[in-house]
């Protein structure tokens, strides 16, 4: 096989599409903003909070800033690089246009990871909070139905449920998708800003020492690795979810001005919403507390002596939080629908219904996601989701460089600042956090993209020989 077919790059025109199989232009910044929101504030926040916590104690402010800072730097190469190629498939489609096919089969691969994992993960947190608000009714779901084999029950059926329904939602069209996500997005935020105002005035500096139990380095602990930055590379997971805006590239009216607004105006609110969350529920208790609970800021708040407060917490999530699960189905369905558009998948699945919108895939997309959900645990889909979106983000980085000795008279309706400064910084923030995570992590992202590379030349090997 010769290295320029592997390399093989496509063109950005989104003119040299089938128009059976573009998507319909419905969206602009305004259902942008809320669906990069969406997607970043949920149970990231309303649950890595007491996980990292477990891993850096109240030096996980720290672990917030970190990550943010990062996401920051990829968030400028997104909002440029998705102005020059408005075509949906985000860090896939970037890498096809500016790096050739092999790496964008890589990135694709990985983004299986990031997307169906992170609405699996989400799903799974989206289901604790579920039970605990039931509870706090008087209403107890069967242990066994409430967490998957791995988290020591049979099947985790709420979680699963949750993915059907915001499946169908999808299914209907990505305007009503949207136009619902953004009024959910407001019911998340208030949720997280009455946790603000209860658990502020408790705020005792004690509850901040030791700032950094375990140091700032990552470094093992009885086969943890712990720290500032081992917490940082988990809570990354608590920050990503703009990328999900560029995949609504080519359903967007005017991508050169709503894309980054979308990307960068969601990931700078994000950022101060989390931090401030983050000095709250460390100033109003010692994080040993809850450091292991999977629903942190509701055991604070009942703590405190507020459970009915608590109570509207979990409402909150239950009923807000699935819009993360919709801004990654979303993004993992398109993602999936344009690699079946260039032909690395079954191009049967590349099928747009009279709505503008890729049902066959969005439902298979949905199977895949519950089943991860309904059996997998918590930690290890957050951690495993990580690895791919900094690949993906890995990829955005360099596909910024490439395509300004490239395309450098390409329009851009956004210009990243110090492009040679951001982009090698952007990859350098992502290999540290690659490099934090927990070894079996990096050996199973090891695994997976040999599968994946494994899966690519067998498929490349038939279609020559087609």
């Amino acid at each position: 096989m010769a290295l320029d077919s592997i390399f093989l790059r496509k063109p950005i025109s989104l003119e040299a599409l089938d128009p059976r199989q573009r998507l319909k232009p419905t969206l602009t910044w305004v259902h942008l903003i809320p669906l990069g929101v969406g997607a970043i504030v949920g149970t990231g926040i309303y649950t890595l909070i007491g996980v990292g916590a477990n891993l850096a104690g109240p030096g996980v402010i720290v672990s917030f800033l970190i990550a943010g800072a990062v996401c920051a730097l990829a968030a400028l190469a997104y909002a440029e690089v998705a102005t020059v190629i408005p075509v949906s498939g985000s860090a896939y489609t970037y890498a096809y246009v500016a790096l050739g096919e092999i790496i964008a089969w890589v990135v694709g691969w990985s983004l299986i990871l990031e997307y169906s994992l992170v609405a699996s993960a989400v799903a799974v947190g989206w289901s604790a909070y579920a039970t605990g608000f039931l509870a706090a009714l008087d209403v107890h779901l069967p242990a066994q139905l409430t967490a998957g084999i791995g988290a020591g029950g049979l099947v985790n059926a709420p979680a699963i449920l949750i993915i059907g329904v915001v499946a169908g939602v999808l299914s209907v069209g990505a305007r009503e998708g949207a136009s619902l996500n953004a009024a959910l997005v407001g019911l998340k935020i208030a949720g997280l800003a009455l946790f603000v105002a209860i658990a502020a005035p408790h705020f005792h500096a004690g509850n901040l020492q030791p700032f950094m139990p375990d140091g700032f380095w990552p470094h093992e602990v009885a086969g943890t690795k712990r720290g500032v930055m081992a917490a940082a590379a988990i809570i990354f997971f608590a920050f990503y979810g703009f990328d999900a805006v560029s995949t609504a590239a080519e359903e967007t009216k005017r991508p050169e001005r709503d894309l980054p607004i979308g990307i960068i105006g969601s990931l700078g609110a994000c950022t101060v919403i989390y931090v401030a969350v983050a000095l709250a529920a460390i100033g109003a208790m010692p994080t040993a507390h809850f450091a292991k609970s999977l629903e942190p800021l509701a055991l604070i708040l009942r703590s405190l002596g507020h459970p009915g407060d608590a109570a509207i917490i979990g409402a909150a999530v239950v009923i807000a939080v699935p819009t993360v699960i919709l801004a990654f189905l979303y993004g993992q369905s398109r993602i999936f629908f344009v690699m079946a558009r260039d032909g690395l998948l079954p191009r049967a699945l590349a099928e747009v219904s009279r709505t503008g919108v890729p049902v066959r895939m969005t439902l298979v997309t949905a199977i895949a996601i519950a089943a991860l959900a309904g059996f997998a645990p918590y930690a290890e889909i957050a951690s495993l989701a990580n690895a791919g979106t900094l690949t993906a983000f890995i990829a955005v980085a360099a596909a910024l460089m490439a395509l300004r000795r490239s395309h450098p008279d390409t329009p851009r309706g956004y210009r990243a600042p110090v492009a040679w400064l951001v982009g090698p910084a952007a990859i350098a923030g992502c290999l540290y956090l690659f490099a934090s995570l927990q070894l079996k992590t990096q050996v199973f992202f090891a695994i997976w993209n040999a599968i994946g590379l494994a899966l690519y030349f067998v498929w490349r090997a038939g279609r020559r020989s087609a």
